[in-house]
């Protein structure tokens, strides 16, 4: 039968079940994977979603049919995943999850040994065409492998708890909304180990995702965690994504946390344990997070934005730690991959060390780097968007310092920009940054976004 293909991107699989993520597709996905790879034994876990374990049956057909070996984590992130092929030497592992879509979605996210990712460059294309191929007898069966339900939390929570002292957290009180994802059980677990006061929000996972997509990017998906905070008088708050590959952070006053000035919380994490180390950095916002390296004697390193290219830098420049400003954070001792529970723990670790409010750390950083967070505005198409870089870069790059890297990056004195295409959705993005000052901030931001949507 032929099948739909479309949901392909640049990460991963995803889109609407059963039209183009369903049994055949992810059969056939079973069925290459390991010829691609040469793949003996596989980590396969899923989300919450309805439709997962639907798929995880026709994908473990496949797989056992081509002689694999699959080894069920059962329901998890999808750190979870990386976590098992990076610590049992799996040859690879299949994450069924579509993080913080809507509940009609599904997909796969894919990870060779060492949990090093597969993008489009290293293998992802290639899976895309031997699914298609429509003159293979897809009735042959190699061999059959066997399903083994293996049970990773315990080992997993004590991985995650290694990144903090625990025995020198500060008793703190903390909102965490895992908004009915796959958290939930992980928070239930790793609370007992923590002197943390935890008020849980939607903490029973559910695929109907009765109180709404768990994507705290969405204005609308904040204000239950900035409530809950006021209402108990929290010291924080966290709220984590369908998946928990991210997490996000809102201070005692209920405010949410710009990601950029997260990535700087974490250099300063990491870099007061450990001088001297490099921390990978994306172009977006930069100078908050070069000044906190530099000042704790780190390298700053600046890589193109993008899981598959941060985690390649990570390894290439044996980097502690990457982030983005989208709320991906990078660990070398966590396989160079992301994770959504690490990144908590060590802010928190930080906040009780400084015996600081996190909004006065916050306001401290935000003085002297205001940024404009992420501004999204909607285009055609790819075209488009080269037309309105070559725009733009006509109209500041004669007086700025330019880079390509991502996007268009222009810097000034004072100022500076960063302007790209999504690799995912149809939008121009810009960030701006100041130094010290947020009127001159605020006025290149309306100048360019007249600019841009004109």
């Amino acid at each position: 039968m032929a099948i739909d293909t479309s949901g392909f991107g640049s990460y991963d699989i995803r889109g609407i079940y059963p039209e183009t993520i369903n049994q055949e597709i992810a059969y056939r996905v079973g069925r290459v994977f390991p010829e691609l790879f040469g793949a003996k034994k596989i980590a396969v876990g899923r989300d919450i979603r309805l439709s997962g374990p639907t798929i995880f049956d026709a994908l473990s057909r496949g797989l056992t049919e081509s002689g694999c070996d699959v080894y069920d984590i059962g329901q998890c992130g999808t750190e979870m995943i990386y976590f098992t092929v990076g610590e049992k030497n799996f040859d690879g592992g299949i994450m069924i999850t579509a993080s913080h879509n809507p509940k009609e979605y599904n997909g796969m996210k894919f990870v060779k040994s060492e949990s090093r990712p597969i993008s489009p460059k290293t293998g992802l294309l290639e899976i895309k065409a031997r699914i298609e191929d429509e003159s293979r007898d897809w009735s042959f069966k190699k061999a059959t492998g066997t399903v083994y339900r293996i049970d990773i939390l315990h080992d997993y929570i004590k991985k995650i708890l290694s990144y903090v002292n625990v025995e020198n957290l500060k008793p703190l009180k903390v909102v965490i909304n895992t908004g009915n994802g796959s958290a939930g059980p992980v928070i239930n677990e790793i609370e007992k180990f923590l002197p943390f006061e935890i008020i849980k929000i939607h903490n029973n996972a559910n695929g109907f995702f009765p109180n709404g997509v768990p994507n705290p990017l969405l204005q609308d998906a904040r204000h239950e965690t900035s409530d809950a905070i006021k209402k108990f008088g929290a010291d924080c708050g966290v709220a984590f994504d369908g998946d928990f590959d991210r997490c996000f952070l809102f201070d005692e006053k209920g405010d949410f946390i710009e990601g950029y000035y997260m990535v700087g919380f974490l250099a300063e994490a990491f870099l007061q344990k450990n001088r001297g180390e490099k921390i990978i950095y994306e172009p977006r916002a930069i100078w908050n997070t070069i000044e906190i390296t530099e000042n704790l004697g780190g390298t700053p390193v600046m890589c193109r934005s993008g899981h598959s290219y941060i985690k390649d830098m990570m390894r290439e420049e044996n980097a502690i730690y990457g982030g983005e400003m989208s709320a991906h954070h990078y660990f070398r001792d966590f396989y160079c991959c992301d994770s959504g529970m690490i990144p908590w723990l060590l802010i928190l670790e930080l906040l009780g060390n400084s015996g600081k409010k996190l909004s006065e750390l916050l306001e401290e950083r935000i003085a002297k780097y205001p940024v404009s967070g992420e501004i999204n505005t909607k285009v055609s198409g790819t075209d488009k968007v080269k037309e309105i870089i070559s725009r733009i870069e006509k109209i500041y790059g004669g007086s700025g310092e330019v880079s390509k890297i991502d996007g268009l990056s222009i810097d000034f004195p004072n100022w500076r920009f960063n302007l790209r295409g999504s690799n995912t959705e149809p939008f121009i993005r810009l960030n701006v940054e100041a130094r010290g000052d947020k009127k001159l901030m605020e006025t290149k931001r309306d100048e360019l976004l007249k600019i841009i949507r004109e």
